[in-house]
C-alpha cells in the first residue's frame, strides 16, 4: 500500500522502508541522532518514548518474560528431583521386601505417605505362587469387563471415575472424586493398580503420566515374583 504526503506527493510504502532498513543495517549509524528524535507510543501507555528508549522497555519486557520462564523451568526440576526421590524410595523398598504382604503394606503406606495419595486399591488377576495368599484382597474376583478395559490401557488412566466397578476397592462408603488407574503388565496385563483422590483436580487427562508409568512397571517387576 502506497502513502501521499499532505501535498499529495506518493511516498514510500511501509514494506519498502522496512525492505530499505533491512537492507542498510549501517542507516542509523549513519543517522545516529534519528535514535533521540523520533518518538513512538510507549508500549505501557503512558505518552511517547524516543525510538531508544522503545527498544530498551522491549528488551526489559522480554528479559521479564524470559526471567518467568526460566523460575518455571527451575520449579518444575524442583518438583521432579522430589517425585525422583520418592520413586526411588518405593524401589529401595520393593527390592527388600520378600514378603508379599510386607510389600503391599509398604506399597500402599509410600503411595500414601510419599505421594499423598489417600485411597490406594491393587487387584491382581493371576494365581498367587503361595496358596494362603488367594484369600487377600489383592486376588479378589474381578469382573471380565474390567480385565479388557485394564488390557487395553497403553498408559496410565487419569481423570475422573470410568464406567467401571470401583466402589470396593477402598472402603465403605468411599466415593473419590479422580483416579489414576495403571495397568500392571508383564507379557500380559495381570492387574491393576488404583491410585484415588477426594480432590477432582488431583489427577485429570491432561496431567503427564511418567512416572505413574515408571511407578506401575516398578510395581509389575515386584510381584511377578509372587504370582505363578
Amino acid at each position: 500500500m502506497d502513502f501521499t504526503n499532505q501535498d499529495g506527493e506518493p511516498q514510500a510504502s511501509e514494506y519498502q522502508v522496512t525492505s530499505y532498513l533491512r537492507a542498510h543495517p549501517q542507516f542509523f549509524e549513519h543517522h545516529a541522532t534519528l535514535l533521540s528524535e523520533l518518538y513512538l507510543p510507549s508500549p505501557h501507555g503512558h505518552g511517547t518514548v524516543s525510538l531508544a528508549e522503545r527498544q530498551q522497555l522491549a528488551q526489559r519486557d522480554r528479559i521479564r518474560v524470559l526471567d518467568v520462564k526460566l523460575s518455571q523451568l527451575i520449579k518444575h526440576g524442583e518438583e521432579n528431583d522430589v517425585i525422583s526421590d520418592k520413586v526411588h524410595r518405593l524401589s529401595l523398598g520393593l527390592l527388600a521386601t520378600q514378603d508379599f504382604q510386607v510389600m503391599i503394606s509398604l506399597l500402599e503406606h509410600s503411595l500414601r505417605e510419599d505421594f499423598q495419595v489417600p485411597h490406594v486399591g491393587l487387584r491382581l488377576w493371576a494365581t498367587p505362587k503361595e496358596e494362603e495368599h488367594g484369600t487377600l484382597a489383592a486376588f479378589s474376583s474381578i469382573d471380565d469387563e474390567l480385565k479388557n478395559w485394564t488390557q487395553s490401557l497403553v498408559t496410565p488412566y487419569c481423570g475422573s471415575k470410568p464406567g467401571l466397578a470401583l466402589d470396593s476397592w477402598f472402603g465403605a462408603g468411599v466415593q473419590p472424586a479422580s483416579f489414576a488407574l495403571i495397568a500392571l503388565r508383564s507379557e500380559k496385563v495381570f492387574g491393576l493398580l488404583a491410585l484415588a483422590s477426594d480432590d477432582e483436580k488431583r489427577f485429570f487427562p491432561e496431567m503427564g503420566t511418567l512416572y505413574l508409568k515408571r511407578i506401575g512397571e516398578l510395581i509389575s517387576a515386584a510381584l511377578l515374583k509372587h504370582i505363578a
